[in-house]
């Protein structure tokens, strides 16, 4: 039968107006172009028809079946499936990404439907989103760069379900600063508790994966971490983070004399300041607890010299003191992978907080950690200081 082109739109109108009229309408044309570029697949190799076989897609708040035509060789794949599969990978990142921004997977199945039609079981999206966990599995364990002019290393503490019950557990994050000047997170890896022990066994992958070198380390002041590091990496500074370390001193003081306590602290530790030195910084800290140990007694342990690591930073170019006297930049990511977490309570296994945490870490990595460290420094410095060390 041949229809003028009036025909043929008055009844494809006919049909849209009807209950699913555009679903019909999607189905009967695809079908249609798939069994025309069979027919034009056959003429070309001489091979056969053979049947049909199952595929769906969604279409307009409906999952829709498709008959897709095969062949006898079964080297036949029609053009179309190649673009619809391409939406399926765009859907599962669409999942991907509602996960990692926070929701449920089974508010992601109530969203999937809203928007497809199709609602999927929690059991559903967590299968979807397996190739996306593959994913951060490898990028989490990939090879690293043979040299970072600073890492900073911390750990944040997670609810963690394991073996029926729930606790806090440590979850190790490293984030490196390249030659290139640009920051990457080069290792993420749980363990239930914090220790130097544990820290010097990630020091340790951390060259299994190809780094040789290191510039300097930024630490909170975790017991005995600076001789981990030493062992993987000897003669590398050590800077023990300033912030954390002014925080507990504070808290051995009343709240009236904060302000003033703040501010002899803010002497003791200088910065993007090219006269002073660690040695001189250290003296500076003893004579501020001899003055004030009398009253708080609790100063005592601030004497072990030890501390003369929270003066690192002053062996550096005023330019990038600031930027390595503390660990706010890995403590910023931290808030990053808990404003992620906080919306889901305990999770049911360390592998689904890794992913989480992994994927945020991936995203900064190739996104807002991109861009050049020289925005705020002059990484040449940083790299002559490292050459001359």
């Amino acid at each position: 039968m041949n229809f003028t082109q009036e025909q043929i739109t008055e009844i494809l109108q006919d049909v849209a107006n009807e209950k699913d009229g555009f679903n019909k309408i999607m189905k009967l044309s695809l079908e249609v172009l798939m069994k025309s570029e069979r027919k034009l697949h056959q003429e070309e190799s001489g091979d056969y028809a053979n049947g049909y076989r199952p595929r769906f897609i969604k279409g307009f708040g409906k999952e829709i079946g498709l008959s897709v035509p095969r062949t006898r060789k079964g080297d036949f794949y029609p053009i179309l499936l190649g673009i619809l599969r391409d939406e399926d990978t765009e859907r599962n990142k669409l999942i991907f990404s509602l996960y990692r921004k926070g929701l449920t997977t089974e508010q992601i199945g109530n969203v999937y439907e809203d928007v497809y039609g199709k609602n999927y079981s929690k059991s559903q999206v967590s299968f979807l989103m397996k190739e996306s966990r593959e994913e951060i599995d490898i990028w989490i364990n990939r090879s690293l760069d043979s040299h970072y002019l600073v890492i900073y290393v911390d750990a944040t503490f997670v609810s963690t379900r394991r073996d029926k019950s729930v606790s806090k557990e440590a979850y190790y994050t490293i984030l490196g600063i390249k030659e290139d000047g640009s920051r990457e997170v080069i290792s993420v890896v749980n363990h239930p508790t914090e220790g130097a022990g544990l820290w010097q066994l990630e020091f340790e992958n951390l060259k299994e994966r190809g780094v040789k070198s290191v510039g300097l380390i930024v630490s909170d002041g975790l017991t005995s971490i600076e001789n981990a590091f030493s062992k993987i990496f000897p003669g590398t500074p050590h800077q023990l983070c300033v912030v954390h370390f002014k925080r507990n001193i504070t808290k051995l003081f009343p709240t009236k004399l904060k302000t003033q306590i703040n501010d002899e602290l803010r002497e003791v530790f200088r910065l993007e300041t090219s006269t002073d030195n660690a040695v001189d910084g250290f003296n500076r800290l003893q004579t501020f607890v001899e003055r004030w140990v009398s009253k708080y007694p609790l100063l005592r342990s601030y004497r072990n010299e030890r501390n003369v690591y929270y003066f690192t930073y002053l062996r550096f170019p005023a330019s990038i003191q600031r930027m390595i006297y503390s660990t706010n930049w890995i403590e910023r990511l931290n808030r990053d992978f808990k404003r992620v977490l906080k919306m889901r309570g305990a999770l049911p296994s360390p592998e689904s907080v890794l992913f989480l945490i992994g994927s945020v870490a991936m995203e900064k990595t190739y996104g807002c950690y991109a861009y050049k460290l020289s925005v705020f420094c002059d990484v040449e410095i940083l790299k002559s200081k490292n050459r001359n060390e």
